[in-house]
């Protein structure tokens, strides 16, 4: 459950970051923007949910390696096909 609520939270993330960067870019081209800013922001919010499920609920880095994937891959997706589709 946590990890859907973390793949969640990435995409209302994502969904902050387009819209501001439509509402400051005035156009799609600055959406696709904010969409590739997004990607380095997620890859550390994945990474410190890593650490967390590491040092505080004491899974090991082998066990939590997939979880990182999955929560990283599917939000930085979905972004990389938003800049896509905008042609950014």
């Amino acid at each position: 459950m946590h990890v859907a609520t973390v793949i969640f939270a990435g995409f209302l993330l994502l969904a902050v970051f387009a819209l501001f960067g439509r509402l400051w870019g005035h156009d799609a081209a600055g959406a696709a923007l904010a969409a590739r800013w997004f990607v380095p922001v997620w890859a550390g919010v994945a990474l410190v949910n890593m650490w967390v499920g590491v040092t505080k609920a004491g899974y090991s880095v082998a066990q939590e390696l997939p979880i990182l994937a999955l929560v990283f891959a599917l939000p930085a997706g979905a972004a990389f096909f938003i800049a896509w589709q905008m042609k950014g």
